[in-house]
């Protein structure tokens, strides 16, 4: 893959051509008030995917086309889009696979669309800020803390996983509840607090509880299971909104309690500066200015 976002691929050596049908929409009313299909002809070459087309388009036939993109190598999850009926990233879809002449191509679902491809995940973003997307210690502040805490490995897998995600968006585009119901939380959002929940370093169970667990929150979720296959990197978030349930069943029904806090283990000084694993710094290949 390429890691230059806007290279245009060669399409010397097409192996054939492919019709894109691009959903088309601004705010100017360009293209109607409710939009339209626009077919643009592509020449495809082997290992061409869509966000390659759509630079390749971009640069050849209409520089108004607009889409979200940054990586290219599926690592940013900027360019998730409606192809051919599922949501997809662009740069991991290749052309050919589809194994269609006619792709039809359309902004992400659940989504208000800003421009084209372009959609406002506001609603994803902000729904991931109030969930708390990061270690909370109720106990010692943060900027008290001198050390590492201690962690198995048994503790690290249980929620290594659905720590995995990109924030692309893909799953909520999936959901039917996300579709149905604009106060649900959605399963990035979810998903993501059982990754926090699941840590034994953080304290905020408490904390998320409100967000999670309320009448609009995680038991609206009916396990349909879309948001899973949507997912790009098997992140599974309908398992982790089933465990995180059990999680919250366990501890306000049933009594059980928060696992034990990662216990804190102090930095050894002597040993940090005698450590004879750790490689020199390497040397400067530029010239430093004095």
């Amino acid at each position: 893959m390429c890691s230059d976002p806007n290279k245009v691929i060669d399409v010397t050596k097409a192996v054939q051509d492919v019709i894109l049908r691009i959903y088309r929409w601004d705010s100017s009313g360009t293209w109607g008030e409710d939009g339209r299909l626009v077919d643009y002809k592509v020449p495809v070459p082997s290992g061409m995917t869509i966000l390659d087309a759509l630079i390749w388009i971009k640069a050849n036939l209409d520089h108004t086309l607009s889409w979200r993109a940054a990586c290219r190598m599926g690592v940013c999850g900027s360019c998730g889009m409606f192809i051919h009926g599922k949501p997809l990233l662009a740069c991991q879809t290749q052309v050919l696979k589809l194994h269609a002449d006619v792709i039809e191509i359309r902004p992400l679902p659940n989504y208000p669309i800003v421009k084209d491809l372009v959609t406002d995940q506001s609603r994803m973003i902000d729904a991931h800020t109030r969930i708390k997307p990061y270690i909370i210690r109720t106990g010692t502040p943060p900027e008290a803390i001198a050390g590492e805490f201690h962690q198995t490995e048994e503790e690290l897998v249980r929620y290594l996983q659905f720590s995995y995600c990109l924030k692309c968006g893909l799953c909520m585009s999936a959901c039917p509840t996300v579709a149905s119901l604009q106060e649900f939380p959605g399963p990035q959002p979810l998903g993501q607090a059982l990754r926090y929940v699941y840590d034994t370093r953080d304290e905020g169970f408490t904390e998320r509880l409100k967000e999670i667990d309320n009448k609009f929150g995680i038991f609206r979720c009916h396990f349909a299971g879309a948001c899973s296959e949507a997912c790009p990197k098997g992140i599974d978030p309908a398992f982790a909104i089933q465990l995180l349930k059990k999680e919250i069943v366990k501890r306000a029904i049933m009594g059980c309690q928060a696992p034990e806090s990662a216990g804190l283990m102090p930095v050894q000084q002597d040993d940090a500066v005698k450590a004879p694993n750790v490689p020199a710094t390497p040397a400067f290949t530029v010239e430093q200015k004095k």
